[in-house]
């Protein structure tokens, strides 16, 4: 009787068909998971431009305000120095800006340009002294 019981609760071994089951299931799960993938295109769409209400193309002019600041600290905007290194106020600055927005309106970039080893104490001034004039398109270069 102890041969009969051993051999009827002896080792099955390695069943396949549930690791088949298993890997058909999973490379079922990534076929249809391969195929929801959204491939990203480019539009190719031109914008029609601004026009008169007489039909005649708007000519945009943009003046470009540069504002550059050396290692050293020198401000100086489209070619101009202003203020010194030492300067924390940057008032010729702040007053050209100031004018240059009451007289042609804020439409107009500003681009800070600083040199990579600018202090950012430095470039805290500058930007100081473009909020203080009112400067809303204000970007990096």
């Amino acid at each position: 009787m102890a041969a009969s019981a051993s051999s009827t609760e002896g080792d099955m071994g390695f069943q396949v068909a549930p690791m088949v089951d298993v890997v058909f299931v999973l490379m079922l799960f990534f076929m249809a998971s391969a195929g929801q993938q959204i491939s990203e295109k480019e539009l190719s769409i031109a914008l029609p431009a601004p026009r008169h209400p007489s039909g005649s193309p708007t000519p945009t002019v943009i003046n470009t305000v540069l504002i550059d600041i050396s290692a050293e600290g020198q401000v100086t905007m489209n070619g101009q120095p202003f203020g010194t290194p030492a300067d924390k106020n940057l008032a010729g600055l702040r007053d050209w800006l100031t004018s240059t927005i009451a007289q042609f309106g804020n439409q107009d970039p500003v681009f800070i340009r600083p040199s990579p080893q600018t202090r950012h104490e430095r470039l805290m001034d500058v930007l100081s002294a473009a909020q203080a004039s009112n400067v809303t398109k204000l970007s990096f270069l």
